[in-house]
């Protein structure tokens, strides 16, 4: 295998061996992470947990779950050291991908209304505010409010 062909990202769906480094990487971005119960619940009840690999190493992962014609985007996240290369990017089109093939008519994801990087990436790819989920996240301070954003299919 050559060096190029080593550093394309690959995708792959999330195994219970990755949960550790899933949350070393969640531990590392959020002041409030996803616990391993909630990742290990999502890969057992069927939802679509993927990652993405660069060099071997896990750089980002995300969970879809597919319901009712809705996609709803659980988690997305990239590892600090691999953000603003495109990952994030490419797991939002991978999942978008999904939803279409599974005939759903939109994606649904909540984002913190702190997280500015999140929401302009949303925004270019053409996800739009629905509605402002008061309370929604847990913060230092208390709770924060969410944007639902929605893209249609």
């Amino acid at each position: 295998m050559s060096a190029l062909a080593s550093s394309v990202p690959h995708f792959r769906g999330m195994t219970e061996r990755d949960l550790l480094p899933v949350m070393e990487i969640e531990a590392s971005i959020y002041s409030h992470p996803w616990t391993r119960g909630n990742f290990a619940d999502s890969i057992k009840a069927g939802y679509n947990c993927v990652v993405v690999e660069s060099e071997g190493v896990i750089v980002g992962y995300g969970v879809l779950m597919l319901a009712a014609q809705e996609a709803h985007v659980l988690n997305i996240s990239v590892a600090r050291k691999a953000q603003r290369k495109g990952y994030g990017r490419m797991l939002m089109n991978n999942f978008i991908g999904l939803a279409r093939e599974s005939g759903a008519s939109q994606v649904l994801l909540e984002v913190r209304l702190s997280n500015e990087i999140g929401r302009r990436l949303y925004e270019s790819m053409g996800f739009r505010q629905i509605a402002l989920r008061r309370g929604y996240y847990p913060a230092m301070a208390g709770r924060e409010d969410a944007l639902l954003m929605g893209f249609q299919l």
